[in-house]
């Protein structure tokens, strides 16, 4: 069960540690939150798990009393510590801890073979989108449980020709299923963050699609002007002027004058598949 949040203070304070904001420390303490995000991920005895950010192993705990197997990675080195000296030595043959940077190491040095894993983990807000743009382009698991700021799940679930509609919406789209999730209060952490949060609950769809490295430059590209026409945009950008690109556009009915956040998410890839970028 995750620690009270006096618990968690008593316990932060015997390890002289404060909760830092800027790798986003705010810990768990509601286990309604700790259940349903095992609910979610249908984590059962025998399964790969991938944690990031586990701090003081409220949810590496939950994991690992399932008969689960944990693959860590924990930047900070007082909580890497803490970890080291309570989960590993109770759970030795299970538990897997990195202490190092999660961008760096997206699923906590475990290296896929043939096996299904998951992630499940509470996403420090500053590295959510360059973490999951690293999961992306590696094996991908057959689910994931993120903890995530509200606004950082509004841009993954977004629907094109909305404002968070964005190359990272379309990246995960491509690859992942989006199922229902979960609301998360403010008042679920310590110390409390100014916003509320959201499990974002995604499932691997049967045939994932992945845009190849220039594809996904070039979409970023494209919303960073976002406010400026494709047509634009794709005539200085590609080698022939875009006209084989804005081509295939308007045989998908968009035209020049479009722009990036209208486009769907379907179009992206056929785009991508018609025409590669180089």
């Amino acid at each position: 069960m995750p620690l009270s949040p006096s618990a968690t203070r008593d316990l932060l304070s015997s390890l002289g540690h404060s909760p830092r904001r800027f790798l986003g420390q705010n810990f768990l303490v509601d286990g309604n939150i700790v259940r349903k995000s095992l609910e979610l991920a249908i984590v059962r005895p025998g399964d790969t798990v991938v944690e990031i950010g586990p701090g003081l192993g409220t949810l590496t705990s939950a994991l690992l009393e399932t008969g689960a197997t944990v693959w860590a990675v924990e930047k900070d080195p007082t909580l890497a510590g803490h970890l080291r000296n309570t989960l590993l030595m109770q759970y030795p043959d299970r538990f897997h801890l990195l202490e190092g940077d999660a961008v760096e190491h997206p699923l906590a040095g475990l290296v896929p073979a043939e096996e299904e894993f998951k992630i499940v983990a509470n996403l420090p807000y500053a590295i959510s989108s360059p973490w999951m743009e690293a999961v992306l382009a590696g094996p991908l698991p057959a689910r994931m449980v993120l903890m995530l700021q509200l606004e950082a799940a509004e841009r993954y679930a977004a629907d094109p020709g909305t404002k968070n509609f964005g190359a990272i919406s379309i990246f995960l789209q491509s690859a992942y299923a989006l199922q229902p999730g979960h609301r998360v209060a403010a008042a679920c952490f310590h110390p409390r963050p100014d916003v509320d949060s959201c499990l974002l609950h995604l499932v691997r769809r049967d045939v994932p699609f992945r845009f190849a490295r220039p594809a996904r430059t070039l979409i970023r590209e494209c919303f960073q002007q976002r406010r400026k026409q494709l047509g634009s945009i794709l005539r200085k950008r590609l080698p022939d002027g875009g006209r084989t690109w804005l081509a295939h556009l308007a045989n998908l009915g968009f035209s020049a004058q479009s722009r990036a956040e209208q486009i769907p998410v379907s179009a992206w890839q056929e785009l991508t598949l018609a025409n590669p970028p180089v």
